[in-house]
C-alpha cells in the first residue's frame, strides 16, 4: 500500500506523456503504450515453455546481462582484493595514488577505441570495457573502507593472538562492508551503462547492438523499446541488491539504531 501510494507520481506522469505524445502525433515520440506494445512484441511474446521469451529476447538480452554481470564480478573481485590491500598499506597507496588518480580521470567511452585496436570487436573488447569503466568505485570505496576502520578493533584482535590473515577476514572485511557495498551498487548502474555503449561500438548481438539497428531502420519505438527495457533492467537489478545488501549486512543496520 505504501509503494502504491508513492507510485501516484509515475502514473501520473506516464499519463501526461501519453496524452501528449498523442495530441502531438509525432511517430519519434510514440505514448507510452505503443512502447509497451514494441517491448512485447520484440521481446515477451514467445512461448511459455521459455518464459514468453521471444528469439530476439534469447539472442539479445541474455547475452547482454551475461556481459554484464561477468564484467561486474571481474570488476568486483579485482576492486575489493587491490582495495582493500592498498587501504591497509599506507605505504603501497601512496606509490600508486597518482596512478590511480590518473585512471579514474579518464572516461571509459574514450578508451573503447583502444581495446578495439588492441582486441577487435568481441567479447574481450566489451569486458574489458565493462572492468576499465566498473572498477573505480569498487575501488576507491574499498580503500576508503579498509583504511578508516576503528584501530580498537584491529587492536582488540591482536590482542586476542589473531593472525593477519584472520584479522584481515573477521575484523577489516567485515568493519568496511557498509563502504565496498556502497561502490558496488554505484559500480552495478556503470556496468549496465558501458555494457550498452561496448555493444553499440563493437558488438555483434546485444540490447545495444539492437537499438543500434533500430536507430538504422529509423524504428523510433523500437528505440524508445530498448531504453525502455534498459531502465527496467536497471531498476529490477538495483533492487534485487538492495535486498541483498540489506540481508548480508542487517548487522550494521542495527548497529547503527543502538544509542
Amino acid at each position: 500500500m505504501k509503494w502504491l501510494a508513492r507510485s501516484w507520481v509515475i502514473l501520473a506522469v506516464i499519463v501526461f506523456w501519453e496524452l501528449v505524445s498523442r495530441q502531438l502525433g509525432n511517430k519519434d515520440y510514440p505514448p507510452p503504450t505503443t512502447i509497451v506494445a514494441r517491448m512485447y512484441e520484440l521481446w515477451f511474446s514467445g512461448p511459455a515453455a521459455r518464459l514468453f521469451l521471444t528469439d530476439d529476447a534469447i539472442a539479445n538480452i541474455l547475452p547482454s546481462l551475461g556481459r554484464m554481470f561477468s564484467g561486474w564480478i571481474l570488476a568486483a573481485l579485482i576492486g575489493v582484493l587491490l582495495g582493500v590491500f592498498l587501504g591497509r598499506s599506507q605505504v603501497a597507496a601512496d606509490y600508486v595514488n597518482a596512478l590511480i588518480e590518473f585512471g579514474r580521470a579518464i572516461p571509459p567511452p574514450l578508451l573503447l577505441p583502444l581495446f578495439l585496436v588492441l582486441f577487435h570487436a568481441g567479447l574481450q573488447t566489451q569486458l574489458t570495457a565493462i572492468v576499465s569503466g566498473v572498477i573505480w568505485p569498487v575501488l576507491l570505496n574499498s580503500m576508503d573502507g579498509a583504511r578508516t576502520v576503528d584501530r580498537t578493533y584491529t587492536e582488540t584482535a591482536t590482542v586476542f593472538g589473531l593472525s593477519r590473515a584472520q584479522r584481515l577476514r573477521r575484523v577489516v572485511i567485515p568493519a568496511a562492508s557498509p563502504k565496498i557495498f556502497a561502490g558496488l551498487r554505484l559500480s552495478l548502474s556503470l556496468a549496465l551503462i558501458l555494457m550498452v555503449i561496448s555493444e553499440l561500438f563493437g558488438g555483434t548481438d546485444g540490447i545495444g547492438y539492437q537499438m543500434l539497428i533500430a536507430q538504422r531502420s529509423f524504428d523510433a519505438s523500437g528505440v524508445w523499446a530498448t531504453i525502455a527495457l534498459l531502465g527496467t533492467l536497471g531498476f529490477i537489478v538495483n533492487s534485487l541488491f538492495v535486498l541483498a545488501e540489506r540481508r548480508l549486512l542487517v548487522w550494521h543496520r542495527q548497529a547503527t539504531r543502538t544509542p
